[in-house]
């Protein structure tokens, strides 16, 4: 068999293996949300707890839009392409996982705001789209995604560096560009509710829009957009913000 084969082969189990590792991250998420996703806060969890929820969750909404990276990662290796992809793999979520130290803040300042005064919580729920709207329309937005986009100039760096972490190390630049590409509208999540499926599932679709469809600046643009507008429509319609609206079944 030639290289070409085995290179496309070697290609494709890569995209194959993070599309798996989101499908069961996917699967998992759904069995626990559905006794979750009406919860305010941090559910009712401590903080190691959220954490392994957090990761979690960031793998399931992530990995699809970073399975194309993947696979042009593995074009830059000769060998042992399955344990290195793993490496990176880690290493990316890695980023997501100390994300979710700021994002255990965030929803815990939320839950109280939501268990406080109605126009309190409607007033961290407009904060919290607002600050998405605006960042998705600034200069650094548009830098990160660029290099979510277009990897390529990165992969040059990441075949430099040396020793055994360099896999792990990759990932977790990688990771970093993306951390700056989407903490905002992972932010959401504290107005939407962090178990919010469908919340999930539309975060996801506009994650991966954003990076992986030809139009994807002007998907970023029209999210923040839509963000701004939301920021002003939930001082009139707070169950926008589900996430800080305490429901019967959760109250007290």
């Amino acid at each position: 068999m030639t290289a070409g084969p085995l290179a496309r082969r070697g290609r494709l189990g890569s995209t194959w293996l993070v599309l798996l590792a989101a499908a069961v991250a996917w699967a998992w998420v759904v069995g626990r949300g559905r006794g979750m996703g009406g919860m305010p806060g941090t559910m009712g969890l401590d903080l190691p707890a959220f954490l392994p929820v957090w990761t979690v969750m960031s793998a399931a909404m992530m990995l699809p839009a970073t399975a194309p990276v993947a696979s042009l990662y593995a074009r830059t290796i000769l060998s042992q392409r399955f344990r290195r992809v793993v490496a990176f793999t880690f290493g990316y979520l890695l980023v997501w996982a100390a994300a979710g130290l700021p994002a255990y803040a965030l929803v815990a300042v939320a839950g109280r705001a939501a268990g406080t005064h109605a126009a309190t919580a409607t007033a961290v729920a407009a904060a919290i789209f607002a600050a998405n709207g605006v960042y998705q329309l600034t200069p650094l937005k548009d830098r990160c995604l660029a290099r979510c986009r277009s990897p390529i100039g990165l992969m040059l760096r990441y075949a430099s560096y040396p020793g055994r972490s360099r896999d792990v190390r990759a990932g977790v630049h990688h990771g970093a560009f993306c951390l700056g590409c989407c903490w905002s509208l992972m932010a959401l999540l504290a107005a939407f509710g962090v178990m919010n499926l469908w919340a999930m599932v539309g975060l996801a679709a506009v994650l991966s829009a954003e990076k992986l469809l030809p139009a994807g600046p002007v998907v970023a643009r029209i999210a923040g957009v839509v963000s701004l507008a939301l920021a002003i429509a939930v001082v009139w319609v707070p169950s926008l913000a589900p996430g800080l609206i305490r429901s019967p079944t959760w109250a007290g």
